[in-house]
């Protein structure tokens, strides 16, 4: 697969070819449709989160087609388009059966904890849990844009303000 690696922070970013991905148990395996840049992607090239390790691969707002299925996996399939949230939970700790996803005691955030989509194909972790299945009238460039800022942004109104 192609990458957008940088090796050190505040380094270059160079597109290399890296090893395709495959699936651990409980994650798939997407191409990476279309992704978009937050200001959290520049934040982590910049080296203020403690969880990035370089060399290092960014981008969490993204959708993609699965392109391979990993061991355990139910509700996600072969060529299914997803997308999921800034902040994957696994769907079993307290807080997560609190529908607290986002303070998950082994929450996974591709693009930090682990390689993003700033390349051709990367993982979903927990994919179960965070797969989101985009409908076909939602573009690409729509949905990738809806796993960070929108549902952030519904998440504190709807959610934990009850606003709506």
């Amino acid at each position: 697969m192609k990458a957008a690696v940088y090796e050190r922070f505040e380094g270059p970013i160079s597109v290399v070819d890296a090893p395709d991905p495959s699936p651990a148990p409980g994650e798939v395996v997407v191409e990476v449709l279309a992704v978009g840049l937050c200001r959290s992607d520049y934040h982590g090239w910049h080296g203020t989160d403690p969880d990035i390790v370089c060399p290092h691969v960014g981008g969490h707002e993204f959708v993609g087609r699965v392109v391979a299925v990993g061991a355990g996996v139910q509700r996600v399939a072969l060529g299914d388009r997803i997308m999921v949230p800034f902040v994957c939970g696994c769907g079993e700790c307290e807080p997560c059966l609190l529908g607290q996803h986002q303070v998950c005691r082994r929450q996974e955030q591709p693009g930090f904890t682990r390689w993003g989509a700033f390349a051709t194909h990367t993982t979903i972790p927990y994919a179960d849990v965070n797969a989101v299945h985009v409908p076909a009238d939602v573009s690409d460039e729509a949905a990738a844009l809806v796993g960070c800022r929108v549902s952030t942004a519904y998440r504190g109104v709807v959610e934990q303000g009850r606003l709506a």
